[in-house]
């Protein structure tokens, strides 16, 4: 027994003696994180930390590759603009009426320049250069710095107001262009790349993830605008605009064109063109000039649940039909109102931004086959597009601006129209938006007979009479009920 507690005196002195060693001569993780001198202001991270955050396995992606093979490809772009002085403002007021409707009076000082800055994409080795048309428009202008710092005056090709989108030239060779990708195979969740070069100080690149597709936001206004945007949260800022928005290959999936902000500065949302509707603007205008736009001819709206409710309709996501156009591609189509959309060709449409996207890939002339619901049955019909004439010509350059700057649809009365109203002539406003038409005072329904005293025969005629026109014109025509009226509009 004596030595069985001998034993255990000397075992427990020995471990007191371990833990007085390992408190004089090791320091705890306590110690190690206090400064040589004592204090905590600035601490290192002990040894064993060290180690284990070491191990930490990193599977974080890498984009150094992609960037390396976009930067080249994106440009800075240069505008200037030409504005009446402060003084010339300060003395007629930015919304002088006879200004408006006459024409500018003769200034009294000097316009000045004034400069704008933003992004582009080269799309060929030749230099074509696709951009947002807000960067570019009215420019008088326009001048290219690549990465390499080369720079270079641009021409303007053609615009696309209702989708954002200019196209410009370069005089280059063998310059470093990016390559389409397919929008539509863009997933949420994928991780793309935001290249832009804001400042002209070479290319930047940030990353993000793809948060949603097909948004509408009502950014560019017009009845024929088509908003069907990706949306991510890559910092975009000012002088992005026009950039590229790139997936994991290097491939162009969209054009940067705008951000949700309060403040002018990224704020989490961004939003990029698709690149299958830039691409088929670039196409038509390289070809032609002018967008070949396809039209079905109808006023639509997302299926909602009030009006599920007011409708008694059995689905619950595509397109309301509101109204089918006299004479229009979905007309001949037999579409009506009511009608629920859920189908054009092979892709589903649950909201208003996919069909305008999906009709807006068309040309006039084309045929799409349209999949629709009434009174709980589901249809299929073939529908040939028609462009803004109402017809499958080839829209010349120009006419469109001039729709646009109306802000409204036309078409051709009919000849029980005419017989009815005992006119000879006359085109119908059959919608408006935004413009110089519903400025001025016009309502939908007004038939217009003649411009400046001369009859007007057809859309066409219309749209070409105003195309060579600037400063005050009268417009004189009547309402079905037979109501005349004249309006004077400034163009």
């Amino acid at each position: 027994m004596k030595k069985f507690l001998t034993l255990l005196l000397v075992a427990i002195l020995g471990g007191l003696s371990a833990i007085f060693m390992q408190r004089l001569f090791v320091p705890t993780a306590e110690q190690q994180l206090m400064r040589y001198d004592g204090k905590e202001s600035g601490r290192s991270i002990p040894s064993a930390f060290a180690h284990y955050l070491s191990n930490v396995p990193t599977h974080l992606p890498d984009f150094t590759v992609v960037a390396g093979m976009t930067v080249n490809t994106v440009v800075h772009i240069r505008a200037e603009f030409e504005r009446p002085s402060s003084i010339y403002e300060e003395f007629f007021g930015p919304g002088d009426i006879f200004r408006e409707f006459f024409g500018p009076r003769q200034r009294r000082t000097p316009e000045r320049r004034v400069q704008g800055a933003g992004s582009g994409v080269i799309l060929s080795e030749d230099g074509y250069v696709i951009t947002n048309n807000h960067v570019v428009q009215d420019a008088v202008q326009l001048e290219v710095t690549l990465n390499d710092n080369r720079v270079f005056d641009a021409t303007v090709v053609g615009t696309d107001p209702t989708t954002d989108l200019a196209l410009l030239k370069i005089d280059g060779n063998d310059l470093p262009y990016a390559v389409f990708g397919d929008s539509d195979k863009v997933q949420v969740g994928e991780w793309v790349l935001a290249v832009g070069n804001p400042f002209n100080l070479t290319s930047t690149v940030t990353a993000g993830i793809v948060s949603a597709k097909g948004r509408q936001i009502n950014i560019l206004g017009g009845n024929t605008a088509i908003e069907s945007f990706i949306q991510t949260d890559a910092a975009v800022n000012r002088g992005n605009s026009g950039g590229a928005l790139v997936n994991t290959n290097g491939e162009l999936i969209g054009i940067n064109a705008a951000i949700a902000s309060t403040t002018g500065t990224f704020a989490g949302y961004s939003f990029a063109i698709p690149s299958n509707i830039a691409k088929k603007v670039t196409m038509d205008l390289m070809e032609h000039g002018e967008v070949q736009r396809g039209f079905l001819n109808i006023n639509i709206n997302d299926v909602t649940p009030a009006l599920v409710r007011e409708h008694d309709l059995n689905v619950n996501r595509g397109v309301f039909i509101e109204n089918v156009i006299e004479g229009g591609a979905g007309e001949a189509a037999g579409l009506k109102r009511g009608d629920v959309i859920t189908r054009i060709n092979d892709r589903t449409i649950n909201t208003t931004s996919d069909l305008l996207e999906t009709v807006g890939r068309k040309r006039p002339g084309d045929e799409i086959t349209v999949t629709f619901i009434r009174n709980g049955r589901t249809m299929d019909s073939k529908a040939v597009l028609k462009n803004i004439h109402g017809d499958t010509s080839i829209v010349q350059r120009g006419e469109r601006d001039v729709i646009e700057l109306l802000g409204a649809t036309l078409e051709d009365i009919t000849a029980r129209e005419r017989s009815r109203l005992r006119i000879e002539n006359g085109v119908k406003v059959t919608s408006l938006s935004q413009g110089k038409l519903a400025s001025a005072g016009v309502r939908e329904g007004f038939i217009i007979t003649h411009i400046d005293r001369q009859p007007v025969a057809s859309a066409r005629e219309l749209v070409s009479m105003l195309a060579g026109k600037s400063g005050g014109i009268l417009i004189g025509g009547l309402y079905p009920n037979g109501t005349r009226a004249y309006y004077g509009v400034g163009l």
